[in-house]
């Protein structure tokens, strides 16, 4: 009992110091959560937790004090080798197959085939890459990654301890401890990512522990308990997948269509939307540890089924995915409005002002050019300049012109944009153009007097 406490204590401390360092190093590297725009989030805060749980179960098992067994030692092995295969996918970019491949090479080497059977056997280890993926998708929300893998660990540490597993009871109890740690600096607003080396290593380690537990029962409340203890994560991966496959989108695209981005929507903050499927987890694993130890029947599990499914069903009707941009009669996508206009398109092909905008090739009305000699544009806002007094008076807006190339054009005639200037009487010359602008000379500043003492002779002093 006393080295249970003195190993959680260590690991919760070591996870949080392990944290805080792993920080500073990613965001020396650059190893940010591409995801999160508005603010740069470092990741490897997974690694601690992976770090700390293998250093002190490690630890007990070499002084002896709480040796390992050859099944969790196995896991503990194949853990870390999974958390290396996600943290390279966090560094180098690694496709979501790579990681599933090497997923269940590691839970193939983990599943007890002697107990479950060679076809039970493929079964879990494709059940327990599902559920270390589901919880690699629990880490869009700050805090409910570590948050739904404390109260799992909880749960599975309880079944272990009620199997006289204590080698894995003292396991979960470890991660547990190192998630709490970690959750100190991940809680809203995060400081630090899980990434996805500590959450494949969290769920794999989870689901394994959860499969050892249940070795040797019938397969119906096996598949019962299994459930239970993972729904959270289950339920997210179940929404997640129906929502792309109805949308059309990509399967293995990322978008905010998770549990908590939905329930976001519906009003909860972020730490509201993690303490409602924190609450929920509970539920689901308390019902998961009671059916396991024979308090309850398995058929108690059909109510968290009854409650996935409707949350499922309901959340799949809160819009997660942004309005497709309609489409012009010839496969073009129109664009957003421009900032600060009104009523005002971006056409695509276009150049100059945006209020001077012109399509380049046939207009939508009747299929023929501007010609260079038309106004392209009035909507300029008026300008405004100093009279006599000072005051700021608002004159007549700009006329943009275009002017033709004309063979009887005057020499000294203003070509391009010419500023209409009310003060002159506007007015068109010969070549069509408006007036240009009544350029006023002023007269040089008078001379004034050196007052000096020392110049005796007056000097011009000009005004630079």
């Amino acid at each position: 009992m006393l080295y249970g406490i003195a190993t959680a204590i260590t690991a919760l401390l070591l996870a949080a110091l392990l944290s805080a360092l792993l920080r500073v190093l990613a965001l020396r590297l650059g190893l940010v959560d591409r995801r999160r725009r508005a603010r740069p989030l470092p990741l490897l805060g997974g690694l601690a937790v992976v770090l700390s749980t293998c250093l002190v179960a490690a630890a007990g098992g070499w002084t002896g004090t709480a040796p390992l067994g050859d099944g969790v030692g196995r896991l503990l092995v194949a853990g870390a080798a999974v958390a290396l295969l996600g943290t390279a996918a966090d560094v180098w970019r690694l496709r979501t197959p790579f990681l599933l491949v090497g997923t269940a090479l590691a839970a193939a080497c983990v599943v007890p085939y002697d107990e479950t059977g060679p076809v039970a056997g493929v079964a879990a280890v494709a059940w327990i890459t599902c559920v270390a993926a589901a919880f690699r998708g629990l880490d869009h929300a700050d805090g409910l990654a570590g948050t739904v893998g404390v109260l799992t660990a909880f749960g599975v540490g309880v079944c272990a301890a009620a199997e006289v597993m204590d080698d894995l009871a003292v396991l979960l109890s470890v991660l547990a401890a190192a998630l709490t740690g970690f959750l100190m600096h991940n809680w809203h607003p995060a400081r630090i990512a899980f990434g996805s080396g500590g959450a494949l290593f969290t769920g794999f380690v989870l689901a394994c522990a959860a499969l050892l537990t249940r070795s040797g029962y019938d397969t119906v409340s096996t598949v019962a308990v299994l459930f239970a203890l993972t729904a959270t994560a289950s339920t997210d991966a179940v929404l997640v997948l129906v929502s792309r496959r109805l949308a059309g989108r990509p399967v293995l695209r990322r978008g905010p269509d998770h549990l908590a981005h939905r329930l976001r929507r519906l009003g909860p903050t972020w730490p509201g939307a993690t303490v409602l499927l924190g609450v929920g987890t509970f539920a689901a694993v308390l019902v998961g540890v009671l059916v396991h130890t024979g308090l309850a029947r398995p058929t108690a599990v059909l109510w968290v089924a009854g409650a996935a499914l409707v949350v499922v069903l309901g959340l799949l009707r809160v819009p997660a995915y942004a309005p497709r941009r309609p489409t012009e009669p010839n496969g073009v996508r129109t664009q957003s409005r421009l900032p600060g206009t009104r009523g005002q398109t971006r056409v695509p092909g276009t150049r100059g002002r945006p209020e001077e905008r012109t399509a380049r090739g046939p207009s939508a009305a009747g299929g023929a050019t501007r010609a260079r000699g038309e106004v392209v544009g009035t909507g300029a806002p008026p300008r405004a300049r100093g009279d006599a007094s000072g005051a700021r008076a608002r004159t007549e807006p700009f006329r943009v012109l275009r002017a033709p190339r004309q063979s009887g054009t005057a020499p000294g005639a203003p070509r391009g944009r010419v500023p209409y200037d009310a003060e002159s009487g506007g007015g068109t010359g010969e070549s069509g153009l408006q007036a240009p602008r009544r350029h006023l000379e002023y007269p040089p500043p008078p001379p004034r007097q050196s007052t000096s003492p020392q110049v005796r002779a007056p000097l011009r002093i000009r005004d630079g």
